[in-house]
């Protein structure tokens, strides 16, 4: 398998098809795209970003399969493992709820995600947030809550055990770290458990040494 990504600093999709890929335990090929460098527009007219019109992530299995989008990456995947990598809870009720956030997630916090974007270097000083962005914050925690409330049990995850529902959420724990979000108690350790689970600190790391800086997604000011 070959899985295309953007800049780990920056790229909040390809982070979830990474963790996805990575999780899967399946060997891959990975190839880092700089995104919006001077021949980004010409990269991604190439017949290898074709299926998915010039975005990232995209996962070739061969040269006949090709999936894109981060939560399609994620199903391919538990369906070529046999649903035995624990993409997904195995109870029925906690694997509906778990679904219906990713869901949730792939379709929704446009507010976050337009003012607050992925930026894994930068940590910066605690602002006011705009309205908008803090009902997308509070809709976050409320099911992050009955997610561990109703099926965390003992483990450090939405669910208990890391599964797919933590990897489409890994982009959001990081921009809550970026930006200083304010979190309530029990949010805390969860999001420390993301941000320490060895694949992130891969990621971070892979992040860390990039050399590329994209403008438009940096703010002025400390870290």
């Amino acid at each position: 398998m070959k899985l295309f990504i953007g800049n780990k600093a920056y790229s909040s999709w390809s982070l979830r098809g990474w963790l996805a890929v990575k999780h899967s335990g399946l060997p891959f090929e990975e190839v880092t795209v700089p995104l919006y460098d001077e021949d980004w527009s010409k990269r991604r007219e190439g017949d290898e970003f074709a299926p998915s019109g010039g975005k990232v992530p995209i996962l070739w299995d061969g040269d006949d399969i090709v999936v894109w989008d981060s939560l399609a990456i994620i199903d391919y995947l538990n369906e070529k493992t046999g649903g035995t990598r624990g993409f997904w809870p195995e109870d029925m009720a906690a694997r509906a709820m778990a679904r219906s956030m990713a869901a949730e997630m792939h379709s929704s916090f446009a507010a976050l995600r337009r003012n607050h974007s992925m930026n894994i270097r930068r940590i910066y000083p605690a602002a006011e947030l705009l309205p908008e962005v803090q009902a997308d914050v509070v809709r976050i925690l409320q099911i992050w809550a009955e997610a561990r409330a109703r099926f965390g049990g003992e483990g450090d995850y939405l669910f208990g055990e890391w599964s797919a529902a933590d990897i489409m959420f890994a982009p959001v724990v990081t921009r809550f770290l970026t930006y200083s979000i304010p979190l309530p108690r029990f949010a805390i350790p969860y999001c420390q458990a993301v941000i320490s689970h060895p694949c992130m600190q891969e990621w971070i790391g892979g992040a860390q040494a990039e050399d590329w800086v994209i403008e438009q997604f940096e703010m002025a000011g400390p870290d």
